[in-house]
Parts: C-alpha cells; structure tokens; sequence
C-alpha cells in the first residue's frame, strides 16, 4: 500500500509542477498541441485498436454486458471522432483570461479573469474517449491531468496516453501534463484520493457506487457527475407518435450510457393507447419492461416493478414503467428517484411543460426531445469532461469554463486602506 502511495503521489507530484509552467501557454499554441494530439492518435490508430481489441477479449471473458462493452469499444469511426472531438476543442473560444473589468473609486483596477484550476484528476470506468476528452479539456484550459481508468480499458487507455504524451514531447512540453496510474485496484484510487495539495479537483465519472465512494472518501474537492436515473414523463397531451419517437431513441439508441432513460411516466388518460404503441416500436431491441400494476393490466408480459426498479440505473434494456394520474404524480416520482441528470416531458400543453421545466430540479429538463442529447458534444461544447449533477461550481455537461476558476488581477499606484 505505501508503494502505491508514493507512486501515485509521484505521479500527481510531476503532473503539478508542469501545471505550473502550462498555466501561462499562450492559446495559439494550446491549440496547436491539441491538433498534432489528432493526429498523433490517427498515426497511432493501429497500435491503439489492437490494444483496445484486448481489452474487448479480456472483458468478454470476464462476462462483462454487451452494453458495456459498447462503451469500451473503439474502431476507426469512434476514435475518428475521438480525434475530431480534439480539433473541435482546438477551435472553441479559450476562456483563461477572459472575463471583466472595474475601476474603484480609489484608482485601483480589478480584473475578474478566468484561471486554471492547476491539476485536475479523474476516476473513471471503461470508457476509452473519456480518457482523450478529459486530456483534451484540461490541456486547453491551461490544466494537467491526472487519469485513473477502469480495469478493463486499462490497455486503451495506456496506448492513447502514450500516443498524447509523445505529442506534448513533440511540441515541446513536459509529458507529465498527462498523467496515467495504471494501477486499477481500490488502492489506486483510494491513494489518489488522498493527494491533497497535489490534486486541485476530483471528478469522479461512471455508476452510482464509484461516485459514492469517492463523494464519501475523498481529501480533496470533488465534482460529482455522471449516475443518470433519467426518466421521461409522456403527459395526457403528448402527441403520441412523438412520443414513441422520443421513447425508442431515449431508451434503445445506446442504453449503457448516462442519458438514456431508465423509467418511463405515463398519465393514465393516454396510457392504453400509448404503451402498447410504445411496446412494439421496442420489440425489434428486446426491452424488457417492469411496470406497476396499471401498466402490467395494459403490458401483461412486463414483469412487476418493485421499490428498487424506480431507484436502478440498469444501463440496459431494461425499461421501469409507471402509469400516473396527473403531472403532480409524475413530478412527486420525480423529486423522489431522479439522480438530477436529466429529465423529459412530452405535451403540447405549453403549460404542463412551463410546469415541469420549473418544478423538476435536475440538470438538463427535456421537453418534446431526448434526454440523449445530454452531452457535452450537443451542446456545443466539443466534448466534455463529465455531467455534473451537483449545483455548485459546474452543472451538467462540463466543458471548458467549467475546467476554470476565478482570478483577481489588481493594478494601483500605490493605493492603501
């Protein structure tokens, strides 16, 4: 254990000197580095898809879900758009520096700027972009990084670090600025918890067990993102095509990841109609649907819910479905098992949905579209480092500013109180 330490420690300890250095990089040649990181990657594709082949073959073995294992798999088109990701970050507005400006009546000028936060880490599981993502928002925001990935993504996640470490060596700067611990037991984590001084902030990213161990454990700041028990509420004036729509891509699309849906909400005026609607546009994905006992007198094959469905992320094709009695019921379900990622309404009342925009508390409130598109790339951001579902500092899909923290840059002429 105290090997561990002192390896850990050594690695965030060299991630944070070349923070100190990196801080004051101008954007131009931030820029740069991230686009020779593309194409770094891109030379490297080869090794990396071998490497990640592995980590598909040791994680079949090891009977990990076919969902989950789409979230550890890379081919050419995903690390394309992995690439991509790094150039759209290149592109986007750098926020170190900007903000505004104040004269006191004293003379004195206060600038209220933009800074890095210094060192930044990561706990994480088997999901390889994050690993590209998370480098490429700390680096353009003037950060290192401190990584710590899932067991199986391990041999990914070492093959794009090494690929993005020869990048930084390249254009000249410490390959330090990203660093990887490689060890993928509790004690690897726990230690990095631990690293008060070192590591500025924590941000944890996957199931609700990983974010409540480092939440509970942790020395040092901590964002807490990612556990999306995310549900959509089809009102008594949904348009019911709409919503079968929304329900499919919401549900079906990928159901391992965050922002898919896990309970669906239904008003009991418009239940018979739309559920059995529902029930065959998923047929052709196999879900598999848990409902109370209104929604099993409608869906007879659907296996009853119990108290732990509503509160289970399944990342699965797994579907919890409750028929309700009015938009109270749904937002009461709501405020009670909503993890506060994001959250959805169909109606075309505009005032069922003014309601539930106001009164469902959660990150991202959906209306007439799908919670999928909870995302840091969605919303413009170019990629994103986790979904914070806290409400200080950062909320939602994090992306550059988020990775920022205040500055007071005062000027005088020799002013005192």
């Amino acid at each position: 254990m105290q090997d561990i330490q002192i390896h850990v420690e050594s690695i965030c300890r060299a991630a944070k000197e070349a923070s100190r250095t990196y801080g004051s990089t101008s954007t131009a040649e931030k820029n740069a580095l991230l686009c020779a990181m593309a194409d770094q990657l891109t030379a490297d594709s080869k090794a990396i898809l071998a490497a990640n082949a592995e980590d598909l073959a040791a994680a079949a073995e090891n009977g990990v879900p076919k969902t989950m294992l789409d979230r550890l798999k890379l081919d050419e088109k995903r690390l394309a758009g992995i690439c991509s990701a790094l150039r759209e970050v290149a592109a986007l507005p750098d926020p170190i520096g900007s903000g505004e400006q104040t004269i006191r009546p004293n003379g004195l000028v206060i600038r209220h700027v933009r800074a890095p936060m210094g060192c930044v880490a990561m706990i994480y599981e088997a999901r390889p972009n994050v690993t590209v993502d998370a480098a490429a928002l700390c680096l353009k925001t003037g950060n290192a990084v401190v990584l710590r990935g899932g067991k199986e993504a391990i041999r990914s996640s070492m093959a794009l670090v090494e690929s993005m470490r020869r990048a930084l060596v390249a254009r000249g700067f410490s390959p330090d600025l990203i660093g990887l611990i490689t060890m993928t037991d509790r004690a690897g984590a726990t230690a990095l918890m631990n690293m008060r001084g070192l590591v500025d902030v924590l941000i944890p990213r996957g199931g609700k067990g990983l974010i409540r161990s480092v939440v509970e454990n942790a020395r040092i700041p901590v964002i807490e993102t990612g556990a999306g028990n995310c549900h959509l509420y089809v009102d008594a004036a949904a348009d019911l095509q709409k919503a079968v729509k929304v329900a499919v891509n919401a549900k079906c699309s990928r159901p391992s990841v965050c922002n898919a849906i896990e309970t669906l909400l239904c008003h009991r005026a418009v239940a018979e109609k739309f559920l059995p609607m529902m029930a065959e546009a998923m047929a052709s994905y196999n879900v598999e649907f848990r409902g109370d006992e209104a929604t099993r007198a409608i869906l007879p094959d659907a296996t009853p819910a119990t108290d732990e469905d509503w509160d289970t992320e399944y990342n699965d094709f797994i579907l919890s479905v409750r028929v309700v009695d009015s938009l109270d019921e749904a937002i009461a379900h709501i405020a009670r098992y909503s993890t506060g990622h994001s959250e959805a309404i169909i109606t075309e009342s505009m005032a069922a949905a003014n309601r539930f925009r106001n009164e469902v508390d959660a990150a991202a409130v959906y209306v007439n579209a799908s919670t999928r598109f909870t995302d840091g790339g969605e919303f413009g951001f170019g990629a994103e480092i986790g979904i914070s579902t806290q409400k200080l500092h950062a909320r939602g899909p994090m992306g550059l500013y988020a990775l920022t923290t205040d500055k007071y840059l005062i000027d005088g002429d020799g002013q005192v109180r």
